[in-house]
């Protein structure tokens, strides 16, 4: 999928490094190797630490090294610096992203609120709010690691910002359709408002501090304050909440992620980012598009 020239002179690359030139090749590598450290580890602290008591521990240790194994493969295969995985340097993408992911949760219920389908009932103990904080920062971190680092950065290299966003927003999306209440409107839901919103904040940054944090907030908003199910989870937070009404307004089961106000707003802001990378010149063509790469034996 990529066209190369060989300078004449240049002895031809070995084929190893001609096979890296696939973009499906790197990804299949890096999906490799990440995905069997996380198999071995997770397989190992099963056996050796198992338990509900260790299962926070477990998860967190799973999420490190499917990090670590990712800027492995990014500094041995591609040989460059991980970028995408900034931390500290990206404070102030972290914060928009905490502060996007709860607001724009905030006025989805909002809105359903005063349309009569969303109803606050009473309130528990604060504290039922920490449970969730591990296991919304574990699955914001290994999928945007999947889902944005691998699949639309690795296939937007070879074709392309458009296909390689519609490509990893289908599959963000029908990636939850096994969940408790999903329908085909809920998979098609999730592609829209956060396969796109969460894609284009990528491209928009580079990174995946702002995706990250709008994705845990968004998910710790809705289930660890609101007691909304998350992606059919059912979740009990801070508030007593229920919903009322038509599905298409209150997302049935499978929760508000799965309303149609949710898919508008969300999706509007998905379509503000792509706007704003357009602007910054991040959109990237395909291979078809490109010159001829110059390759290096």
């Amino acid at each position: 999928m990529t066209t190369m020239e060989i300078k004449p002179g240049i002895s031809k690359a070995v084929w190893h490094q001609k096979l890296l030139q696939y973009t499906i090749v790197r990804f299949l590598l890096a999906l490799f190797i990440v995905g069997s450290v996380q198999f071995v580890s997770r397989k190992l602290m099963s056996q050796f630490l198992p338990g509900p008591d260790w299962m926070v521990f477990r998860n967190m240790a799973a999420m490190t090294l499917g990090l670590l194994s990712y800027a492995f493969y990014v500094r041995v295969i591609e040989k460059r610096k991980v970028t995408e995985l900034a931390g500290f340097s990206a404070w102030k993408e972290w914060l928009l992203g905490l502060v996007l992911g709860a607001m724009l949760f905030v006025l989805v219920l909002g809105s359903l609120s005063l349309l009569g389908v969303f109803h606050i009932d009473g309130y528990n103990d604060p504290r039922l709010m920490l449970k969730y904080l591990p296991i919304f920062i574990v699955v914001a971190v290994m999928e945007e690691l999947f889902f944005r680092a691998m699949i639309f950065r690795m296939m937007e290299e070879s074709l392309g910002s458009v296909l390689a966003l519609l490509i990893s927003a289908l599959a963000f999306g029908f990636a939850h359709a096994s969940n408790p209440g999903a329908t085909m409107f809920s998979s098609i839901a999730i592609a829209l408002e956060a396969g796109i919103a969460f894609g284009a904040a990528y491209m928009l940054t580079r990174r995946l501090a702002l995706c990250i944090a709008m994705h845990f907030s968004w998910n710790f908003t809705q289930g660890a304050v609101f007691s909304v199910a998350v992606s059919g989870q059912e979740s009990k937070g801070w508030m007593q909440t229920h919903m009322t009404g038509s599905e298409w307004l209150s997302g049935g089961a499978f929760g508000a992620e799965a309303s149609l106000l949710a898919v508008m707003l969300a999706t509007l802001m998905g379509v503000v980012f792509l706007h704003l990378a357009w602007k910054r010149g991040q959109f990237r063509q395909g291979f078809w598009k490109k010159s001829p790469q110059v390759v290096a034996a």
